[in-house]
């Protein structure tokens, strides 16, 4: 039996990238659509899940996940063919995009980043070659070698010295125990404020929020427990992150499986999970906590169900309190656990968002809520 299709462990970087463009959507839908299968994929999720939640083909999502294991994150952007040939070789290309990510002080310029103008005037002056290119193709050839303009950021490793024993120990729950593994973490903070998001409207007119100058309604929490067998997502609002709370949702994975066999929660290692309280009640009712490393938290499979959670219950939203968004959430938790893996409704989608492609790529869907073995 051949094994199944994943992607390969992820970077600390590759893993907090990949979350970034999960949860704070992308102006490129490929781009957007293709790491909402591989963040999955790298949190546990099997193929038939992966291509469910976004809507796609099995073997596209298989495809995408061989480029990754290929190329890394150079799969997530398209290459697009066409156009007249290039004036530049390949060997300019390469030159121009080490320039472009070279600091301008080491060639001898006098200032510290370049911009697109001092940048081609640059290209221009360098001796024992021709560089013929303008503005805009400058652009486009940065963009292919996946140069853009940044921030500077700072940067950490992960100092869990028990990282790769860690992921081996999720890795193996997940590949031997799937219909006993949960995972569980928290979602927020949620306030109450007017989300912006995007919607069909008449050209020149969109669907407008109001602004707000006080927000005097505080910050919950979602905190979401997921059955990687079943597929189902639950939780429950609080308004504080806490030993309690944790341990209630803990109590209601434990409930999903009354049998008293062996139950594997994959969470991270926030003070609040890890409490003396905590790991005392999951020794005596035979629960698995399975921490991920510090800095790793991408290596849950939960955390990519929270980027359309976020997209169906909170962007272009505006919640006058807390429990009509809560309402709104769980609206959202019945709809997705209960409908939509029913045939006709993912046919209809798929019609639907295969048309609207210059959409913003919302496609996911899930398995029947099932009756806890």
């Amino acid at each position: 039996m051949a094994e199944p299709v994943k992607a390969r462990r992820l970077t600390d970087q590759e893993g907090r990238q990949l979350q970034r463009i999960v949860h704070r959507g992308s102006t490129n839908t490929v781009r957007y659509r293709r790491a909402m299968m591989l963040l999955p994929s790298a949190g546990g999720n099997r193929v038939p899940v992966i291509a469910q939640l976004v809507q796609a083909d099995e073997v596209t999502v298989r495809d995408v996940i061989h480029r990754f294991n290929e190329m890394g994150l150079a799969c997530l952007d398209p290459r697009w063919a066409g156009g007249r040939p290039r004036l530049l070789s390949p060997d300019d290309e390469d030159f121009v995009g080490q320039t472009a990510t070279t600091r301008p002080a080491k060639p001898g310029q006098p200032f510290t980043r370049w911009s697109v103008r001092k940048l081609l005037a640059y290209l221009r002056r360098v001796h024992g070659r021709v560089i013929r290119i303008g503005r805009g193709a400058l652009r486009c050839l940065l963009a292919r070698r996946s140069v853009t303009f940044q921030r500077t950021k700072t940067w950490k490793e992960s100092t869990d010295p028990d990282r790769d024993a860690e992921l081996d120990r999720i890795e193996h729950v997940l590949d031997r125990f799937p219909d006993r593994t949960f995972a569980f973490d928290e979602f927020g903070p949620l306030g109450i404020r007017p989300t912006a998001g995007s919607s069909w409207a008449r050209q020149g007119r969109p669907d407008r929020l109001p602004a707000t100058y006080h927000r005097t309604h505080g910050v919950t929490y979602f905190h979401g427990c997921y059955s990687i067998g079943d597929d189902t997502l639950w939780g429950v609002n609080r308004h504080r992150k806490g030993t309690a709370n944790t341990l209630a949702a803990l109590r209601s994975i434990r409930a999903a499986r009354p049998d008293r066999a062996p139950v594997y929660v994959i969470l991270d290692n926030l003070s609040a999970h890890n409490g003396k309280k905590i790991r005392r009640w999951a020794r005596n009712n035979n629960v698995h906590l399975c921490f991920t490393p510090t800095g790793a938290s991408w290596a849950n499979p939960i955390e990519a169900h929270f980027g359309p959670l976020r997209q169906f219950t909170l962007t272009n939203s505006n919640h006058p309190n807390h429990a009509v968004q809560t309402r709104a959430l769980h609206a959202y938790l019945r709809w997705r656990n209960a409908n939509a893996r029913h045939p006709d409704v993912l046919d209809a989608q798929c019609r639907e968002r295969a048309r609207i492609r210059s959409e913003k790529g919302l496609r996911w869907g899930g398995r029947p809520l099932t009756e806890a073995a």
